[in-house]
Parts: C-alpha cells; structure tokens; sequence
C-alpha cells in the first residue's frame, strides 16, 4: 500500500517516503512510532505499534482513529493530548504515561509528540513516539552512582522522599543527580517517583483491596486525594475508580 500517494486528498501532510521513514522504527521493538493527521487518524506507524493494538498488518491501522484501536479510557487520553499538540503548536515531551496491551499487562512508556506543518506553516497533524521504560542497564558507568537514591525511591515511595537529602546522602547535587537519571533511565529522579506511587496504587487495586481510594493515595505516598486522582487519571487514561472497574470486570 502507497501510503504517500493518499496524502494530498487525505490530510495535506507533506509527501514523504513511508516505507523508509517505517523501516527505521521498525527495528525498534520498544519504541512505538506514529504520525497522525488533524482529524486523529493514522497516516503512518511502525510494526511495534501494531502489535501493541492487538493488530496483524499496518494496513488495519491506517486511516483509523485511536478511539478505534485503543482501550476507549486511554484513547481519550490520547485524543486530548493531540488536540493540545494540534491547537498550540507546541510539542508534548518526556510525558510518563502507562500503556495496557492485548496480553493484559501494562507498561510505563515516554511519550513524546511534535506538530507537522505544510508549506505555508499550517499544522496538518503531528508525529509521536512512545518508549517503553524498561530497567536500568546496570552496566552504565554512571549507574552505580545513583543506583542507591533508585532503590530508595522504589522502596519508600509511600512516605516523604525528599530528593536534595538523597542526592546529599550521595555526596551529590540534585542537579547533578537529575542529569545522571537522565543518562541512565531517560527520565527525572520525580518521574520515577511518581511511576513508584501510581504503580503502588495500581497494584493494591489489582490486588482487589476493599480500601477507599484515599486509603489507597495515602498508602502510595499522597496527602491530597484530589491531586492522587488528577495525576492517576493524567497518566494512567483512567480515574482510580474506573481502574478498580476495569480490573473487575476483567476478573469476571
């Protein structure tokens, strides 16, 4: 399939040469690669995208729309952070968010997004990548300089974690310890905070607790049930009480 050759009557996303555009992310099996034009429809993606929608070709994907291959929660998520894209003209960076695939499981992902505009500068859609966040490659030369302020973090995410007296514990500036995260996870000490807490929070209610959703975010580390649930939904596409939905009836 030309996917070029539908461009013009379709979106008016500038021409480019698909096939060798895809074939880069086509090797990459935890980056999932995709363009979009203004309406939210696929105009290009690579096959670890495909995969992860539970798909067998690109062709099953082309011309479709998220809410069309993606868990509806998520796909509104997905949908409002292209909207925003789109409409300011601005790039989405780094955004941690949680991704569910056909098998059920769930990852933590990057997500990164940037307008596309024609000849006259009008943005016709966007492209996006989302990396998976899989484990530190303990054999980076700077890892062990910030593998105990992790492990602090993954351990102790329920209580105040203070990240100036951890970089201190480690005879490190804060500022040097968020550039070293960033050689090391591709992501800020905060970020892997914040993944700890909301994973903890995603666990218990997997786990089927019969706690109270602010039980549960002050388990997890937060004071305010209110931002617990703003950042949960933000991140995960889904408020706690439609993941604790979710979860159930996917056990029915």
């Amino acid at each position: 399939m030309d996917m070029s050759a539908l461009l013009p009557a379709r979106n008016g996303i500038r021409t480019v040469d698909f096939p060798a555009l895809e074939s880069l992310f086509d090797a990459l099996n935890d980056v999932a690669f995709f363009i979009k034009d203004r309406e939210g429809r696929y105009v290009s993606v690579n096959n670890t995208l495909v995969r992860r929608c539970g798909l067998r070709n690109k062709e099953d994907m082309i011309g479709k729309t998220v809410l069309e291959v993606h868990p509806r929660p998520l796909a509104l998520t997905y949908i409002e952070q292209d909207r925003q894209v789109i409409d300011s003209g601005i790039a989405l960076s780094k955004h941690l968010e949680l991704h569910l695939y056909p098998t059920r499981s769930r990852g933590w992902c990057l997500t990164h997004k940037i307008p596309l505009r024609d000849d006259s500068g009008a943005i016709v859609g966007l492209a996006g990548t989302s990396q998976d966040l899989g484990l530190a490659d303990d054999l980076h030369p700077v890892y062990r300089k910030i593998a105990a302020i992790a492990q602090h973090i993954r351990e102790n995410y329920s209580g105040n974690v203070c990240m100036e007296d951890l970089a201190a514990s480690e005879g490190l500036s804060l500022s040097r310890v968020e550039r070293l995260f960033q050689r090391v996870f591709h992501y800020s000490p905060r970020q892997l905070l914040l993944q700890s807490r909301l994973a903890g929070a995603m666990s218990m209610i997997e786990g089927g607790t019969e706690q109270s959703i602010a039980e549960i975010a002050y388990a997890c580390g937060y004071t305010d049930h209110s931002a617990f649930s703003r950042q949960f939904k933000a991140h995960t596409g889904m408020s706690p009480v439609q993941f604790r939905a979710h979860c159930r009836s996917q056990a029915m």
